[in-house]
This record gives structure tokens, C-alpha cells and sequence, in this order.
């Protein structure tokens, strides 16, 4: 079973983080409809698997009475209300990364992960009952327009988005190339300002690498994408033949990917069977993941730098750096996206659950989810420093690792 690891399992708004790989479960749910006396349509449950525990009844009182009273009781769509219910058991959970997705919603969640989406090229999440921008992503048209880790969306084409799903946003958000999206956003200095951004086709890089001065070597990975960690064993070959001998790693706006692929280029620095993370499936077990080695550069001078952005895969990854290799984090607090999803099939064809299983917890039994990591030295990188090419978190990592 794989899992999903974005964390940002978050959705992108161009639904990129969901590239996870699913576990194919099956549960049946059969909905059979019957036609009693007159012309009143009753829907009983017939799902040979529900809760003996769980009275139902009022559910169904309140469906026949819909059947029997509803003005518009002729025009009822009945799919359309067990969607609607389905949706309103899960939002009861108060977590935004389980979602029902219908059929159609399904078939545009596979497109996504196999990078046919348009849209703005930030990962949205929900924070204490706010939406926001967990990452814009490198040279898209929402970095482009200036959005920011940490935002937050007020509106969404003129429309409130106090208590709209995760799912209802993304949706919202995303749309076809050419086409436009306005946001109202708010920042954490206070500042609100409406931003029209023009959608377009999205490519996401993968990771960004170059020899700096005094033997410095700069290693951006944007994502734990299936070929992060090819891409990233060529980074570590230029690293050795550079003749480099320290290096920062930027994990700031990644906002996850694959749990295997986090683990694997942990590897890199982490050694052979050391425990990368657990995963506690509420109590009930844990399993821990473990470094594969080979660990050739565990004793290379490092520095990870971290922010709102970075989020879920990337988390593991810095929090494991740290907890075992003493490794310093820098910059401001991670997301905190640290559970695990997987994708049920579902008995309606093409319909599915993502449904959050676990949470992860760094080697030294720390919970990520909802807490995120907080940086052994903080330092903020604002928008006028952003406006003004300025990277204060870089610029402190560099004069840290020449003074070793």
C-alpha cells in the first residue's frame, strides 16, 4: 500500500500535491431505490456492511420527507443528495485532507497527478478554519503575481470562502488557460489586496542546483515527485565532482510528494537503518520507515532551509536531518502537514475516498500534523525582500557554513 506524502497531501489549486500513489480498497455502499405506493421514491439502506451501533433512522426520516414535501420534490437529484451527504459526514471530521470525490472528480484528480492540469501554480490548505496558500510554486503564474506562503484566500471570484471545502476551492481556483481568477488576499502584516491572476498550464519543476563560492554547493528540490530522486542523485554527482564540501539544502516551498522519495534521499545523508519516520495510525500501531544508506554524506557540513511552504514529504525529510544528524533548520516554521492519506476505490465506478489513516512523527517521536517544525534559527524573508531579490535565510545559512 502506498501512501500519500502532501502531505499538501493539502490539494494543489492545480491539485499538484496529490501526487501520491493509492492503495486500490474497495467499499461497498449500495444506495437501493424503491418505488413504493403512490409516487413517493424511497431510498433504503441496504449497505450490508454499516455500523449495528449507528441509528440511521432519522437520516431516512428526513430523505422520505424530502421525497414526500419538497417543493422541487419532482426534480430531485437523487445522486446529487447522496453526494451532498456523503460530503457533509466527512466535513464533520474537521479534516480537509479526507475528501469524497465523485466519479468526475476522480477522473480530474488522475489527469492532475499525470500533469495535465492548468491552473495558478500554488497548493492551497485549510488552518484553523482559514484557507491559505501553503506554497506558490517556482516560475508560476501565482509566484509570478506575487502570492506568498502563508496567505490567506478571503475570496475567490467575489465569493466568501469562510466554511467553502477544500475541494470546492480548488475547483474554484483552477480553470482553463487563458482564463482568469480574481483573489482577494490577506497577509499577515494585514495587508488585503485583490489579485487577478491568469491561469495557465502548469510545469513543475523538480529541482534546481549550483556550485556557490568559498565551497559552498545550493540545492533547491521543489518537490518528492516519482523522479525527485534521480534528479536528485544527479545533484549529489555534480556536488562530488565540483569539489564542493558543504551544502544547503532549500526545502522552502516544497510542499511534499512521495513518502518512498523522501525517505530515499534521506538515505544520502542518514545512516543505513536509522528510523526516518513513524507513522501512527491513531493509537491502534505504528510502522517506522528506515534509511536505506548508502549515508556517503552524513558527515558533510549542511544546512536546510525551511518555511510556510515547506510541508509534509519535505518536513520528514528536514525533520529527520535534523533529529539524527544535528543538522540546523533555518528560516521560519514549517506547514505542518504531517498525515497520511491513501485513496479507497469505491462500489460507485469511479468514485473514491482519500481518507487520512496516520500521522508521522520525526525519529525523536514528534508529531508534525498541525505543529510543523520550528527553525533552530528564525528568520523571515518578507515581500519587499522577495520584490528586491534578497535572501536573508540564504544569506545566513552561506555565512554559517564558511565559518566551518
Amino acid at each position: 500500500m502506498k501512501k500519500f506524502a502532501k502531505n499538501f497531501l493539502f490539494f494543489l489549486i492545480t491539485i499538484f500535491l496529490i501526487i501520491g500513489s493509492f492503495k486500490a480498497g474497495i467499499y461497498y455502499n449500495d444506495l437501493k431505490q424503491e418505488k413504493p405506493k403512490e409516487r413517493v421514491l424511497i431510498v433504503e439502506n441496504k449497505e450490508s456492511g454499516k455500523p449495528t451501533n449507528v441509528d440511521f433512522g432519522l437520516f431516512w426520516e428526513v430523505w422520505q420527507k424530502l421525497e414526500e414535501k419538497h417543493i422541487k420534490r419532482e426534480d430531485l437529484n437523487r445522486d446529487k443528495m447522496v453526494e451532498g451527504a456523503i460530503a457533509g459526514l466527512i466535513k464533520s471530521l474537521d479534516d480537509p485532507y479526507t475528501v469524497f470525490m465523485t466519479p468526475k472528480e476522480s477522473k480530474r484528480f488522475q489527469d492532475d497527478v499525470q500533469g495535465s492540469f492548468s491552473g495558478i501554480g500554488a497548493e492551497i490548505g485549510i488552518r484553523k478554519g482559514s484557507l491559505l496558500i501553503i506554497t506558490p510554486l517556482k516560475d508560476t503564474p501565482a509566484e509570478k503575481a506575487g502570492l506568498l506562503a502563508g496567505d490567506k484566500i478571503l475570496k475567490i471570484n467575489n465569493e466568501d470562502t469562510i466554511d467553502m471545502a477544500l475541494d470546492e476551492a480548488v475547483s474554484r481556483i483552477r480553470g482553463e488557460r487563458g482564463t482568469e481568477v480574481n483573489l482577494l488576499i490577506a497577509r499577515k502584516d494585514h495587508e488585503t489586496k485583490e489579485y487577478k491572476i491568469t491561469r495557465d498550464n502548469i510545469k513543475i519543476p523538480v529541482i534546481k542546483f549550483e556550485k556557490l563560492e568559498n565551497g559552498l554547493f545550493y540545492i533547491a528540490l521543489y518537490n518528492f515527485s516519482a523522479n525527485a530522486s534521480s534528479e536528485f542523485n544527479k545533484a549529489i554527482g555534480e556536488f562530488i565532482s565540483s569539489g564542493s564540501d558543504k551544502i544547503i539544502l532549500d526545502l522552502r516551498n516544497n510542499p511534499g510528494g512521495f513518502l518512498e522519495t523522501s525517505v530515499g534521499i534521506a538515505g544520502w545523508f542518514i545512516e543505513r537503518g536509522k528510523t526516518v519516520v513513524t507513522e501512527d495510525f491513531g493509537g491502534k500501531n505504528t510502522q517506522s520507515l528506515h534509511s536505506r544508506g548508502p549515508a556517503k554524506l552524513q558527515k558533510t557540513p549542511m544546512i536546510v532551509l525551511i518555511n510556510q511552504g515547506t510541508a509534509s514529504a519535505s518536513e520528514i525529510l528536514a525533520g529527520a536531518l535534523r533529529d539524527i544528524n544535528g543538522i540546523k533548520l533555518i528560516g521560519e516554521k514549517s506547514f505542518g502537514k504531517g498525515s497520511v492519506q491513501e485513496i479507497d476505490n469505491l462500489s460507485k465506478e469511479g468514485a473514491t475516498l482519500k481518507i487520512t489513516i496516520a500521522r508521522w512523527l520525526t525519529p525523536s517521536g514528534r508529531s508534525i500534523m498541525d505543529d510543523g517544525l520550528e527553525p533552530d534559527i528564525k528568520i523571515e524573508r518578507k515581500a519587499e525582500d522577495i520584490e528586491q531579490d534578497k535572501d536573508p535565510q540564504l544569506d545566513k545559512a552561506k555565512e554559517i557554513l564558511k565559518s566551518l
